[in-house]
């Protein structure tokens, strides 16, 4: 291991706040029942970082898995409906175990559920932010977990996997530590002949030989080696290191970070809502730019007004996340629209003067505020 990979894992060892995320696969029996084994142990490494005086933020999956038993499935239902009655049902299930477990520990937990908008509407993020920050502030171990009774395919951040990298980066979090059902990322299907272990990732170029695919074993995770390997990227990428290890490992994994893959910081932190507008939300629809608006939002970082759009599809309201696209069709930039997509046809290629002037001043507005702005490719 070189010098450096060892520095990276120093600074997974000693964060003094730490986001640990353990999936499904990971808690689970086949079937969906909880591992007691696997909670005691995992609760006894977080108290065990508790007691050396960090703090932990735990991301879990499990709820929709520890739902089913309780309502007769034995395999994740297909169905949105569902999949957010099982996780009514097996995330009260899930919490009362790791509340039981921590309390002999001495440790109080508080369980937060979050969807996309609460993260990336303005008015929203700041106060998932406080909470968590008074939680920790007050020696509480916040549960994490999507609000997958409520989420929709369009408000979901997708899996969590990607929540705790953003989360990891909304708690300004010195380490990113993802506890999975495999020991690392290989280079090959674990378990096959020849797949080697890749001990540390220090580029995104260290991937491109890497076959990256796969669900949990219990199959019953929803994100594979893919969806984490893309969530050490985002954290890494906001300057947090990671650690992918397997959750067998875990006493190692949350002491000496000696297990696994890690992942160095490539990128530095940047402003915590837009991270998460670029990577937890979908576009609702789609906003066509001229040259000109192009320029003004990629290269100048300005808002967007409704002289450059030259187009709009997909159907949306105010404060809904829209994409931006290129002459070409190529998405540059995502953000939050101001008006309804039934208003801004009779916007498109006028001055705000101009509209302020024939329809009132509440229409003297960017279509898409630089502060709600994210540019997604160049």
């Amino acid at each position: 291991m070189s010098a450096s990979g060892r520095d990276a894992r120093s600074q997974v060892a000693a964060a003094e706040r730490i986001v640990v995320k353990v999936g499904s696969s990971s808690l689970t029996k086949r079937g969906g029942v909880l591992d007691d084994e696997r909670i005691v142990d995992l609760v006894a490494q977080l108290a065990a970082r508790r007691a050396a005086g960090h703090q932990v933020v735990l991301v879990s999956s499990g709820a929709i898995a520890t739902g089913l038993p309780a309502l007769g499935l034995t395999t994740r239902p297909r169905d949105l409906a569902t999949q957010q009655a099982a996780a009514s049902v097996g995330q009260g299930m899930l919490i009362a175990r790791y509340s039981a477990e921590f309390a002999k520990h001495g440790i109080t937990v508080g369980q937060v559920l979050l969807t996309a908008q609460d993260v990336t509407r303005r008015s929203h993020y700041r106060n998932a932010q406080r909470t968590l920050f008074r939680l920790l502030e007050m020696g509480v171990v916040p549960i994490v977990n999507e609000n997958d009774t409520v989420a929709t395919d369009e408000i979901r951040v997708g899996d969590n996997d990607r929540l705790a990298a953003l989360v990891a980066h909304l708690v300004a979090a010195e380490a990113l530590v993802l506890l999975s059902d495999v020991d690392g990322l290989f280079d090959g299907p674990p378990g096959k002949p020849g797949a080697k272990l890749i001990t540390e990732v220090r580029t995104p170029a260290d991937l491109s030989a890497v076959r990256i695919g796969g669900v949990g074993a219990a199959g019953v995770g929803l994100g594979g080696m893919a969806t984490k390997v893309e969530a050490a990227q985002i954290a890494s990428a906001a300057g947090i290191p990671v650690l992918l290890a397997g959750a067998e490992e875990s006493a190692t994994a949350l002491t000496s970070a000696a297990s696994g893959t890690v992942f160095h910081p490539t990128g530095a932190r940047t402003s915590t809502r837009l991270l998460w507008l670029a990577h937890a939300t979908t576009g609702r629809g789609r906003l066509h730019l001229d040259a000109g608006a192009v320029t003004a939002v990629v290269q100048r970082r300005l808002s967007l007004l409704p002289a450059g759009i030259t187009g709009v599809e997909g159907t949306f309201a105010a404060g809904d996340p829209v994409d931006l696209l290129d002459e070409k069709g190529n998405t540059i930039a995502r953000g939050l629209v101001n008006f309804d997509s039934g208003e801004l046809p009779g916007l498109l290629g006028r001055s705000t003067k101009d509209l302020a002037r024939d329809l009132g001043p509440a229409y003297e507005r960017e279509v898409v505020h630089r502060d709600d702005l994210v540019v997604i490719t160049i």
